[in-house]
């Protein structure tokens, strides 16, 4: 062996023990801490500003147990979480939306959160708001934030045609609905602009006002779609508004919420039904004088009820730290934080107690309206339903863009949902 060989292999077992003595197996920091890895979803300033802020709180007073702020996406989450599942590398903490949930779950990917989260958190979140989490036996994040679908509408033009306005304690029924929206039309201006780029989740959350369910679980667990009086009601609403009324426009059908908002602002559309949480656009955006006010969604056989994915934080199957994971959740999810986390996104808070904050009650901005729908928000129909994704992709989602813009009538559209979405749910439960 030639010197130069000898130099180089002692140093290089120089460095490996040099890098083997400073190494902490991923756990913690150099100076023994564990270092959780807090994978955040936030965007907008505000709620980014206060997620940064809460972990800076938790740094402080916790020296032990530091946790690491990671900015995610919502646009790639999905890929990006499978990516890093597979790999070994989630993070430890975890912020999705329960109906992204399913299939992590059932792969093992995510912690069964049962038994570690404390007594406060678990009474603290209606057992309603749970389902949306719950797989099997057992339970893999902890809703946090959600949002109803609401109907933003220009209060001049309300005020002007003297249609009643509706409240929670008084909402319009779908036909009442209908009616006003044909009455707010004329001299080129529509009643609503329904938003429905994305139309299944808006058609089968709003449906469940409407006695709707569509997918029917049978004694042996597997999963049926029958599309029903209940489940028709609403996109036969939306179609007779566009096809036969010409209250809706018809070239809104295709585009996102955002996309609705110039129009609107400029008084081609009366009312735009949205999630609860682009309130924060609209204020943002909406020109000086403009009025406007939120309405609670039409009423049905099952009055408000209305489905949701909420917003979610798990902990990943892999952390080596799930206790010390669930207790950074408890803490991000006490009553003042969770509030504060629902005021930065303008959404509603899951927990009893947060809900009771009077910032949540004011009559301004629509706070009021939202949080009085809160009792009546139910787990989207689809959350536990595995195949989902194909189903509302390849079948769902052209079909109701079909009926919507008239080119297929409600039979076609009926056996399209049952008949073809059976066979695509069909492989996923053998």
């Amino acid at each position: 062996m030639t010197r130069t060989r000898t130099r180089i292999l002692t140093l290089f077992a120089c460095a490996v023990l040099l890098l083997a003595g400073c190494s902490d197996g991923g756990d913690g920091a150099d100076d023994g801490r564990i270092t959780l890895r807090f994978q955040s979803l936030a965007w907008q300033d505000e709620s980014v500003k206060a997620n940064k802020e809460l972990v800076r709180k938790w740094n402080a007073t916790h020296p032990d147990v530091r946790v690491e702020y990671v900015q995610g996406s919502w646009d790639s989450v999905h890929d990006q979480l499978l990516t890093s599942f597979e790999g070994g590398e989630a993070p430890d903490i975890i912020h999705d939306a329960s109906d992204d949930l399913a299939d992590f779950a059932y792969g093992g990917y995510l912690a069964d959160l049962t038994g570690l989260l404390p007594a406060r958190l678990k009474s603290d979140i209606p057992q309603r708001s749970c389902e949306a989490v719950t797989f099997g036996d057992g339970v893999y994040g902890v809703p946090f934030l959600q949002e109803p679908r609401v109907l933003i509408a220009n209060a001049t033009l309300l005020k002007k045609s003297g249609v009643r306005i509706p409240t929670p304690e008084h909402p319009w029924s779908w036909a009442e609905f209908r009616q006003v929206t044909k009455e707010l039309s004329g001299d080129g201006r529509y009643g609503v602009a329904w938003p429905l780029k994305e139309p299944v989740s808006a058609t089968l959350n709003l449906s469940l006002s409407t006695g709707g369910k569509l997918f029917h679980r049978g004694a042996d667990g597997k999963v049926t779609v029958r599309f029903e009086e209940g489940d028709q009601v609403v996109p036969r609403t939306v179609h007779d508004q566009v096809d036969t009324d010409r209250s809706a426009s018809p070239t809104t059908l295709g585009s996102g919420g955002s996309d609705t908002l110039p129009g609107f602002f400029a008084g081609k559309y009366a009312m735009v039904p949205l999630g609860f949480s682009y309130r924060q656009q609209i204020e943002q955006q909406a020109p000086e004088g403009f009025d406007w006010q939120v309405l609670p969604a039409p009423a049905g056989a099952d009055g408000l009820a209305q489905g949701v994915s909420p917003q979610t934080l798990s902990v990943a199957e892999d952390s080596p730290h799930k206790k010390e994971a669930a207790a950074f959740v408890d803490f991000l999810l006490q009553p003042d934080n969770m509030v504060r986390l629902a005021l930065g996104d303008w959404m509603l808070p899951t927990g009893e107690q947060a809900l009771k904050d009077p910032a949540l009650h004011t009559a301004e901005r629509g706070w009021a309206t939202g949080t009085a729908l809160a009792a009546h928000l139910r787990p989207a129909p689809a959350q536990s339903v595995r195949g989902y994704a194909e189903w509302k992709d390849k079948v769902a989602t052209p079909a109701l863009q079909e009926y919507y813009s008239g080119a297929i009538g409600m039979d076609e559209l009926r056996h399209r949902l049952e008949e073809d979405g059976n066979l695509v749910l069909a492989r996923y439960q053998r």
